[in-house]
C-alpha cells in the first residue's frame, strides 16, 4: 500500500459520515456523487463548487486535478505541502462531502 492510499485511508477513517469505496480505484462518493479520489499516479483529488475551487487554487498553490490523461472538472489536486496538515484535509474533504450532499441526487 503506498503512502498515499494509507493516508488517504486514515482521512476517510476521521470522517463518520462516509466510507471509502472502490477496491482498484479508491474514491468516495455520496448522493451519487464522486468527491475524492486517487489516481492511478497516486495522487489525490477532491470536488468543490466551481468558487471554492478557484479560491483553492490561489490558496494552495494547486491546480486542476488530472486522472486518466483528463482534467476532473471540479476537482482541486491535494499538494504535497497539503498533506502536511491532517486535520486541514479532513475538514477539505468534510466540506467536498457537503458540496455533493447540495447537489441532485443521481
Amino acid at each position: 500500500m503506498n503512502d498515499v492510499l494509507k493516508y488517504y485511508l486514515e482521512l476517510v477513517d476521521e470522517c463518520e459520515r462516509f466510507d471509502k469505496k472502490g477496491k482498484t480505484v479508491p474514491y468516495t462518493s455520496a448522493n451519487g456523487h464522486m468527491f475524492s479520489v486517487i489516481n492511478k499516479e497516486g495522487q489525490l483529488g477532491m470536488r468543490f463548487s466551481n468558487a471554492v475551487q478557484e479560491k483553492y487554487f490561489e490558496k494552495y498553490k494547486t491546480s486542476n486535478f488530472i486522472s486518466h490523461g483528463s482534467i476532473m472538472k471540479g476537482y482541486i489536486l491535494i499538494t504535497d505541502e497539503m498533506f502536511a496538515d491532517k486535520d486541514n484535509l479532513v475538514g477539505l474533504l468534510n466540506e467536498s462531502y457537503d458540496y455533493v450532499m447540495s447537489l441532485e441526487p443521481k
